[in-house]
């Protein structure tokens, strides 16, 4: 059985996420996407609520589950039985990055084949901080999103300048005394 773990932070998840998965699903017998926390990031969306979405948007896809994982992906897979690693390349920058982590992937573990798959020329300029930053500032993403993740994102936008504004008020209220 050719089973693959596609880890991500995926925080929001974003059509380039979802073209990769869907493929995957094609190419291997189970594919596990794991959501994993990745302490250089500020998360917009809880790890809860990223399973959550990425369980709905891939929801038609029988042979792909949603977990969540802490630690060296390579422990991960061994854990779960899993052979091959995806990614998604779209860039040179991309390719650099991630042959480095296959090199060392391969290192701890020699069984673990890293699969690259090219990123769709459409979603090719995307990423999930481009596309939080885009959002922050009042921009349309919702073409780069999945469905059900437009009214999230929205509501935490939303949340998010009302905490900003709040502090930018409690700093000018306490400045002021």
């Amino acid at each position: 059985m050719k089973v693959a773990l596609f880890p991500g932070s995926f925080d929001p998840l974003t059509m380039g996420h979802l073209d990769l998965i869907r493929r995957a699903s094609h190419l291997f017998d189970q594919v596990a996407v794991a959501v994993m926390n990745n302490s250089s990031k500020h998360p917009l969306f809880t790890v809860p609520e990223r399973v959550n979405q990425i369980e709905t948007a891939v929801a038609g896809l029988s042979n792909v589950s949603v977990i969540t994982a802490q630690g060296l992906t390579v422990n991960l897979m061994n854990q779960m039985g899993a052979d091959y690693l995806l990614r998604g390349l779209r860039n040179e920058t991309d390719f650099r990055y991630e042959r480095d982590i296959a090199a060392m992937n391969h290192y701890l573990d020699d069984q673990i084949e890293t699969v690259f798959l090219l990123t769709d020329p459409k979603y090719q300029h995307l990423s999930s901080s481009l596309l939080k930053e885009v959002a922050l500032e009042g921009g349309d993403i919702s073409a780069y999103l999945p469905e059900n993740l437009n009214q999230a994102l929205q509501k935490q936008i939303h949340d998010r300048m009302i905490e900003r504004v709040k502090q930018v008020n409690e700093k000018s209220r306490t400045s002021s005394d």
